[in-house]
């Protein structure tokens, strides 16, 4: 316990220095060793606190030749706003565009069984079908979220939209999607938690695994019905999920 309180509070205090000024962007951090002794710690603790960092996003380990300070990365917003979604278009490609961004993304899609938490999210049964369909959002050719998405396949086997993004009606977005097979969408839900970074995740946005990541957890009902559920992760020191809201 007091090894691990140490390098959390060494960690601290790295942090507090990168952020001062005293390491500024592409200068060398103190090593391994030298971190041992300036705060008098076993080298496993040292080493610790620079996965600690590296993890952040704060530096960079390059093999044989110590760590370096990175620059403090640049924050994009994503707008969360119903209006976006009634006016059609891609919500995503209109924030990045609106920052001088070039917008990207690709997807997959495929059928799975619903796991316990999918099931209750989607008020079906664990083990009925959903299709599942994961988006990799990208500015400027760099990772900016991952999207992972699920639709009850009972409501969409058969239909031309069963596919999200393929077919003749593909990339139309949920609630326009679902009007087309006589399903109205009528609110949405969403939550924000933060958790480390799953492999998959890391692999997506180009981040160190366990890397804090924000998620945004969103629902569509058809009144009290759901009928898509999605996982939205961006990196947390990268992306700001900004709520516009009117004031009635």
């Amino acid at each position: 316990m007091e090894s691990k309180a140490r390098y959390l509070q060494i960690a601290d205090d790295l942090r507090r220095r990168i952020k001062a000024g005293e390491f500024p962007p592409g200068a060398k951090i103190p090593s391994r060793a030298e971190l041992s002794r300036h705060y008098e710690v076993a080298p496993p603790v040292a080493t610790r606190v620079l996965q600690i960092l590296v993890a952040e996003g704060l530096v960079e380990s390059r093999p044989g030749a110590g760590a370096y300070v990175l620059p403090p990365p640049e924050r994009l917003q994503l707008s969360r706003a119903w209006y976006r979604e009634v006016r059609g278009g891609s919500p995503f490609a209109g924030d990045m565009e609106a920052q001088g961004k070039t917008p990207s993304w690709r997807v997959h899609s495929r059928t799975d069984v619903a796991s316990a938490d999918l099931a209750q999210r989607l008020a079906i049964a664990e083990g009925d079908p959903v299709m599942r369909t994961v988006y990799v959002y990208t500015a400027d050719g760099l990772p900016v979220q991952r999207a992972v998405s699920y639709e009850p396949y009972e409501l969409t086997r058969g239909t031309p939209i069963a596919l999200p993004e393929d077919g003749p009606h593909a990339g139309r977005g949920v609630k326009n999607r679902m009007r087309l097979i006589g399903i109205e969408i009528t609110r949405r839900r969403e939550g924000l938690h933060s958790r480390g970074a799953t492999v998959e995740e890391a692999r997506d946005l180009g981040i160190a695994p366990g890397a804090i990541v924000t998620v945004l957890r969103r629902t569509y009902f058809a009144e009290d019905r759901p009928v898509e559920t999605t996982d939205i992760v961006a990196p947390g020191d990268r992306v700001e999920f900004v709520y516009v809201l009117d004031v009635d």
